[in-house]
């Protein structure tokens, strides 16, 4: 790397660091969570520097290469605007190589790079490893095709990323509209019945459900299950114990603790005990409409106990017609429908990308 170009630490001269001088001013000041949240280029910062800051740094010019060096290990990122950064990032300049060629390189050695992190009370980096890292250069020529396909990919994969993020903010507007009967569909001017969720929702204890054996193989065909943000486990060979949810009788696994919640209707084990599984009291509900009611209960968890019997059954909810049920449930269902496409694209297109990425920098 040293060869390619040069690297130099960003520059915090000036002591102490929460000197109220430094801030506040017109030139973006970058830390490393903004370049670990960048992407390929970087313009989002929350911190300015002032003259004075500025004075006691460097200005960094747009098109230079980042990489952070502590907190955030071998994160990679080119600068879009000109900006000012701290000693925990490297900035890579060069006349003679593309920078997004550079930048898929090093984020290919990342794990090689997090290996070479000092050990220490935190990991980091130092300028001497980065400079002395080898990586494979083609001519120029070579490196800006390569270059381009990885920015054309790269453009997918943040199109598909705000798709997905425009999806969401459209569903929580619906959601907070229609729950609070501010926008209803046409033809419908009933008044909403209210009702316990306890009272819409029956709940089984999930103990003959858990999965033996956390041997998870991908081969395997009986999901496990938690309530958490991972959802899917692993799979497993067991075939006694099944929760046999279908698309007829779903089923919402609910996390006593953290009150986390999936709709789920395929059949599944679960990996441990700190569920509820919850299915309707009236099977002429609507289930999908009922789901996104519980989803919308605004609650964060203020103890670790479990929350189903002694807060959320108590909860009180606004209840329409089955009619209006199925018209709700339905708009949920397909806008839920889209977001899952989209980041199942999302997730095939980072697949492909570390996939040239390891073809393409062996």
């Amino acid at each position: 790397m040293g060869e390619v170009g040069s690297l130099n630490r960003g520059k915090s001269k000036h002591r102490p660091r929460n000197d109220p001088r430094l801030y506040g001013g017109k030139y973006p000041f970058i830390q490393t969570g903004d370049v670990a949240k960048a992407g390929l280029f970087l313009e989002k910062h929350n911190q300015t520097y002032s003259e004075f800051g500025i004075e006691q740094s460097k200005l960094w010019s747009k098109g230079t290469l980042v990489i952070t060096i502590a907190a955030n290990i071998a994160e990679t990122s080119i600068l879009n605007i000109n900006a000012a950064f701290p000693d925990s990032i490297i900035g890579f300049e060069s006349q003679n190589a593309d920078m997004i060629f550079i930048k898929n390189a090093i984020d290919h050695l990342s794990n090689k790079l997090k290996s070479k992190a000092e050990t220490s009370s935190q990991a980091n980096l130092n300028l001497a490893k980065l400079s002395e890292l080898k990586i494979v250069v083609p001519s120029f020529e070579e490196q800006t095709s390569i270059g381009v396909f990885f920015n054309q990919l790269e453009n997918l994969i943040t199109q598909n990323g705000r798709k997905i993020d425009l999806l969401k903010q459209l569903k929580q507007a619906y959601l907070q509209q229609i729950f609070s009967q501010e926008l209803r569909f046409a033809g419908f001017n009933d008044t909403w019945e209210q009702r316990k969720l306890g009272e819409v929702f029956k709940y089984e204890q999930p103990t003959k459900y858990i999965v033996k054996s956390t041997e998870y193989d991908e081969k395997f065909d009986i999901p496990v299950l938690t309530a958490g943000k991972s959802f899917v486990l692993g799979y497993t060979n067991e075939i006694t114990g099944i929760k046999n949810a279908t698309v007829e009788n779903p089923v919402v696994i609910f996390d006593d603790f953290t009150t986390g919640s999936h709709y789920v209707d395929f059949p599944f084990k679960i990996k441990s005990s700190a569920m509820k599984l919850l299915s309707l009291s009236d099977y002429a509900d609507n289930f999908y409409f009922m789901f996104n009611t519980l989803k919308n209960i605004k609650y964060v968890p203020q103890s670790h106990e479990r929350h189903w019997i002694s807060k959320f059954s108590e909860f009180e909810i606004c209840k329409p017609t089955v009619a209006e049920q199925e018209k709700i449930g339905l708009l949920f269902k397909q806008l839920d429908s889209l977001i899952a496409l989209h980041q199942q694209k999302l997730d095939l297109l980072k697949k492909q990308k570390q996939a040239y990425l390891q073809k393409m920098f062996i």
